[in-house]
């Protein structure tokens, strides 16, 4: 999606703090290799603090064709204002969660939290009238919420194609 707003983004930077999967089975190799087939090398960038944002951000402004992708982590979440203001600062398109283009980031694609919390509740009442955790399957987020912040897209310089805002869900301006 940031490629289809930003197609001149040749480079992007997956800012996330390691701290926050320590213990858990953590690869971002599918989002490097999706990056990849779409002509954009992807780095990651690990941050633990507002100076490593800065630097991790000022660094992917040093070349032509940088862009930002922010993973879903609490660490990110708080330090949103900061990555947020560094990446205009440095004019780079960026792309997170639903709070980061509501707050002045340019864009998002993530589950909807709100139909998340709907199925949660749904397995809830099915467990609490019998049913066995065991016996439910898995499941997964089933809808995705594309938004997108056109103020910033502006003063990026950017024109969101007419095919991206007929999809959008949310278009803020």
């Amino acid at each position: 999606m940031l490629k289809e707003v930003a197609p001149n983004v040749t480079r992007v930077a997956i800012i996330f703090n390691p701290d926050m999967f320590l213990g858990l089975p953590f690869s971002l190799d599918p989002e490097i290799a999706a990056a990849r087939s779409l002509g954009v090398t992807a780095t990651l960038a690990p941050v633990h603090d507002d100076a490593a944002i800065e630097e991790a951000i000022a660094a992917q402004a040093r070349q032509p064709g940088g862009g930002l992708i922010t993973l879903p982590d609490s660490f990110n979440v708080t330090h949103r204002d900061v990555i947020i203001a560094a990446a205009a600062r440095h004019r780079l398109p960026d792309i997170g969660i639903d709070i980061f283009p509501r707050a002045g980031g340019l864009m998002s694609y993530w589950f909807d939290g709100v139909d998340l919390y709907a199925q949660a509740a749904s397995y809830i009442d099915r467990i609490l009238k019998g049913a066995s955790p065991a016996d439910l399957p898995v499941q997964q987020p089933t809808k995705y919420l594309l938004i997108v912040n056109l103020k910033t897209a502006k003063a990026l310089g950017l024109t969101v194609p007419p095919n991206v805002l007929d999809i959008a869900d949310e278009v803020i301006e």
